[in-house]
């Protein structure tokens, strides 16, 4: 992330703010517009204008891609642009070179290209860019190594992407889209964390993913497993059937494959511990180990399967009675 210190009250006397040097810039574009030239800050309030501003946020979301005049028009003015939208835009785009490369023309990072602009990536240090490229190194790599490069990814993404742009839809769609990968890149840290053994970490991280999203399954998978390798087994339990109301409820289906063996998984061990409610999740599982392996008669079934069937029904009518009275 970028730090806090970086965006210090602007002084001058840096070679990168002298006439005719080409700025590099290094922006955040998470959170708050920041934008460090040199010594020199830059902020929303200081860059000629809403619309100037959007440009500049619209060409580094494409950094190193240009960006056509039509489609900033449309994407400026959301279909309804006036007659004079081409000098006008051109007007914006010359003030916005005046505040970010005072001195450079059109040999800083903001260039022209035929029929539009384009942010030079060469000089341009962007937190969405370094964030993305992180998260994809991460997707390729060992799990020591990815979880490093995740930490790294989602120290940056501590705030909303453009949190300055409260009104345009366009800014809305590159929210929605950062947030989405965001979502991959903290579910992924949950994965990773558990395969390199960083188990309570994985807990953690899946935990997080399930606040930005309740429904991922990815992240329920890890939060469940997590905690049946730490033998928190109720607690497991516990989110099993957190995450299979919530799908039935929103989603209309049961838990995939994997959910369901780790339920299972977790029952098993629950019925192997100590005390009453291991004695009725044994006796639940003699039932349905009963009903999983044949259809025919209980009384066609021998001596000693019939009377351990009796025996698991009789402790969970116990059990039952004695809820039903403490209710």
């Amino acid at each position: 992330m970028l730090q806090s210190d970086a965006f210090s009250p602007a002084h001058s006397g840096s070679p990168a703010d002298a006439p005719g040097v080409p700025a590099f810039l290094t922006v955040q574009l998470i959170g708050s517009l920041r934008i460090r030239r040199g010594d020199t800050v830059l902020n929303a309030r200081t860059l000629g204008g809403p619309k100037p501003r959007q440009i500049l946020e619209i060409l580094l979301l494409s950094l190193g891609t240009p960006v056509s005049k039509d489609r900033l028009i449309e994407v400026l003015w959301e279909g309804h642009a006036p007659a004079e939208a081409l000098p006008t835009l051109e007007s914006y785009v010359s003030v916005l070179r005046r505040n970010i490369q005072p001195g450079s023309g059109k040999q800083g990072p903001l260039r022209t290209t035929t029929g539009g602009y384009v942010m030079d990536a060469t000089m341009v240090d962007l937190d969405v860019f370094r964030f993305d490229q992180l998260l994809r190194q991460a997707q390729q790599s060992a799990p020591e190594a990815a979880l490093k490069l995740l930490h790294e990814a989602l120290s940056l993404a501590t705030a909303p992407l453009l949190g300055d742009e409260l009104l345009p839809a366009w800014a809305e769609d590159e929210r929605e889209l950062h947030s989405s990968r965001v979502l991959e890149a903290t579910v992924l840290a949950a994965e990773t964390a558990s395969v390199a053994g960083a188990v309570s970490e994985s807990i953690d991280w899946a935990q997080k993913a399930l606040t930005m999203d309740p429904l991922n399954e990815r992240a329920w998978l890890a939060r469940v497993a997590g905690l049946e390798r730490t033998g928190r087994y109720a607690e497991g339990l516990q989110s099993y059937e957190k995450c299979r109301r919530a799908m039935v409820r929103e989603l209309g289906c049961a838990p995939g494959p994997g959910l369901k063996a780790a339920h299972a998984r977790l029952l098993q061990a629950t019925a192997e511990s100590e005390g009453e409610l291991s004695d009725v999740l044994s006796a639940l599982l003699v039932l349905h180990g009963q009903l999983s392996r044949t259809t025919a008669p209980v009384a066609a079934a021998p001596q000693n399967v019939r009377q351990s069937l009796r025996d698991a029904t009789v402790v969970i009518n116990s059990f039952l009675v004695r809820a039903m009275s403490a209710a």
